[in-house]
């Protein structure tokens, strides 16, 4: 049996594809402030218990939510560790940014003190 390990690349835009819609980051809101029942989260939205349904399953794909049986009932759960791995992969993304902006920022202010004419003879 062959047991394939997701990429950091395809966690990363599972998670990011289930956070694009809003209906979803909205579950993710409620299901972190208590567990709720796919029924009641139906309930709550204007589409049907089955497109709801959906999101539930797109969100605990990437991991978002955790959902259980209890007894005829499905209950959600949020996931505050997944929102911390998207934290986390946003900070990278704004650190990549940044360093960007930096060099950008460097490169339009020209040669610097450090920078003299003994340093370009430099071989």
């Amino acid at each position: 049996m062959v047991v394939s390990q997701e990429s950091a690349a395809e966690r990363a835009d599972r998670l990011f594809h289930a956070l694009a819609d809003g209906t979803r980051r909205e579950i993710v809101v409620l299901t972190l402030a208590g567990e709720h029942s796919v029924s009641d989260l139906a309930r709550r939205f204007p589409m049907s218990f089955a497109a709801v349904q959906k999101h539930v399953a797109v969100l605990e794909r990437a991991g978002l939510v955790v959902k259980q049986r209890h007894g005829r009932e499905q209950r959600v759960r949020g996931n505050a560790q997944a929102l911390a791995e998207v934290r986390e992969l946003l900070d990278r993304l704004e650190a990549v940014w940044r360093g960007r902006m930096d060099r950008i920022g460097e490169m339009l202010a020209g040669p610097g003190p450090a920078d003299s004419e003994e340093d370009a003879s430099w071989p």
